[in-house]
């Protein structure tokens, strides 16, 4: 605080002591500013007195006040019964703010509750227990998710999406799962016969101690449960098959998925089709090297940026160069992105109402039926795409030159790297980088968003979509300042 704070700078100075030879004390002939924990406050407090009228608190709590529909959660609070709920708005002021500050844990939003003043300012003095916080976000993550939309609706009526050039990329999102977890189908199969031949020795060692008990004690007498390893080695032998099963039915599934779609090639009728697919199914074997978390399933190993192995899901986002908006995100399990190019370009175009005028994406994306695909939706949608081919392979045909007719020969592949080669494609895929690599860094770093929190492939989606939420509210916050929402005309 300054001189004209809410306390006077009273002087005061350190005497020098008078005895003889005693040496001057550090610091005696400095004046310094009172000091006194002591001193109580004449009124009562406000926290609104500790927060600036700009601070990133009071747009959250102005946005979810009055700007966020929060319908889908109000709706399942129908049950009279029981202690009264906290409010939902407290909570996803909490949520929505720790999300958007890297403070996500319901454990740490509970302490920050006391010890973080913006926080004991969104919570009006209250302190919710991470058990309800961590319920909430757990029973309402999929309206949580919602937001998303929500948000990016306001973001457009800033003004703040263009959709010119919008990029994008796929990261790893690190699972709540250690890979130490997961065993492969080859080992399960293993581990499963030695496991079963624990518990058959260990449930005969436990009969017979049944048997001498009761001549010892007397029939119906108590000496019988269980022993606590039999008890462990039972749970798990059953952890163990049902992950063995899991992998089992996977490789059953995507058997007959590919003997579907061989036999649809073939021209074959719907029964035929049928058969095969079942026959595949009933044949089919997991890979031996097949692996299965047990703390997470539905997480894959995946490589990460850092070039080390962990269980992740694979998060994709769609970003606009203008303001660095979020205006697509998806997450899935499957470690490439190849197959996420048109469904992100779809629903960008669903989300915002129109589409994008350019595309731009890296090498992970290109592959000879997303090329045929993107050729086709720049013609209907009016989105020119720009997908580095990588590198050349051993047989395909040369590149064509950046100057000069195009052969009516050119596949897909040589079309795309022709336009890459030009001075328009180079100036244009150029900035891919600037647009969506720095957003993964900044909700990495400020959001704490490498990693996920909740398990499941449906709790990740959720997650995710409300990190890319905040990301944008973080944005709008930036463009518009706390108080600029009431301004916003949605349509």
């Amino acid at each position: 605080m300054g001189e004209e704070g809410l306390f006077a700078a009273e002087e005061f100075r350190v005497e020098r002591a008078d005895r003889q030879g005693e040496v001057e004390p550090v610091g005696a002939g400095k004046t310094f500013r009172a000091f006194d924990p002591g001193q109580g406050l004449l009124l009562p407090p406000s926290l609104d007195d500790w927060l600036p009228a700009d601070h990133l608190a009071r747009f959250v709590a102005d946005l979810v006040d009055e700007h966020l529909d929060l319908s889908r959660i109000y709706v399942s609070y129908q049950e009279g019964r029981g202690a009264p709920p906290y409010d939902p708005r407290l909570m996803v002021r909490l949520l929505i703010f720790g999300y958007t500050t890297g403070v996500r844990s319901s454990r740490g939003i509970e302490k920050a509750c006391t010890d973080i003043v913006a926080f004991r300012w969104l919570a009006a003095g209250a302190a919710p227990d991470y058990r309800a916080i961590a319920r909430f976000r757990k029973r309402h993550l999929a309206a949580l998710g919602n937001l998303f939309l929500q948000a990016l609706a306001l973001c457009q009526a800033a003004g703040m999406v263009t959709l010119g050039q919008v990029a994008l990329d796929g990261t790893k999102l690190r699972a709540n799962a250690s890979k130490r977890k997961a065993m492969s189908y080859a080992r399960l199969t293993d581990k499963e016969k030695v496991l079963a031949q624990e518990v058959s020795d260990l449930l005969a060692a436990a009969e017979a101690i049944d048997k001498a008990e009761d001549a010892k004690f007397g029939k119906n007498r108590r000496g019988d449960e269980l022993p606590d390893e039999l008890a462990r080695r039972e749970s798990r032998l059953v952890k163990l098959r049902q992950a063995k099963a899991a992998l089992e039915a996977d490789a059953a599934a995507d058997a007959a998925e590919k003997a579907e779609a061989k036999a649809r090639g073939k021209g074959e009728d719907e029964d035929t089709v049928a058969q095969k697919a079942a026959e595949a199914a009933e044949r089919a074997t997991p890979r031996p090297k097949a692996q299965r978390n047990f703390t997470d399933p539905e997480s894959k190993i995946m490589l990460t940026g850092d070039g080390s192995f962990a269980q992740c899901y694979n998060g994709q986002a769609v970003v606009d160069a203008a303001h660095q908006i979020i205006v697509a995100a998806e997450v899935n399990d499957c470690a490439a992105d190849v197959g996420n190019l048109i469904p992100m370009t779809e629903q960008a175009i669903s989300n915002t109402g129109q589409a994008p005028k350019q595309m731009l994406a890296d090498a992970g994306y290109c592959s000879a039926a997303n090329l045929a695909a993107s050729a086709e939706v720049t013609g209907e949608q009016g989105t020119e795409f720009f997908i580095a081919t990588g590198r050349q392979r051993s047989g395909e045909p040369a590149p064509i030159a950046p100057r000069g007719p195009i052969p009516a020969s050119a596949t897909d592949k040589q079309r795309m790297a022709r336009k890459l080669a030009t001075k328009k494609g180079r100036a244009v895929y150029a900035r891919r980088k600037a647009i969506v690599e720095p957003v993964f860094g900044q909700m990495s770093t400020l959001q704490n968003g490498k990693q996920l929190l909740i398990r499941g492939l449906d709790a990740a989606r959720g997650e995710w979509l409300l990190l890319a939420a905040c990301h944008n509210l973080q944005k709008l916050h930036g463009h518009i300042g706390a108080t600029g929402l009431g301004g916003l005309q949605i349509a």
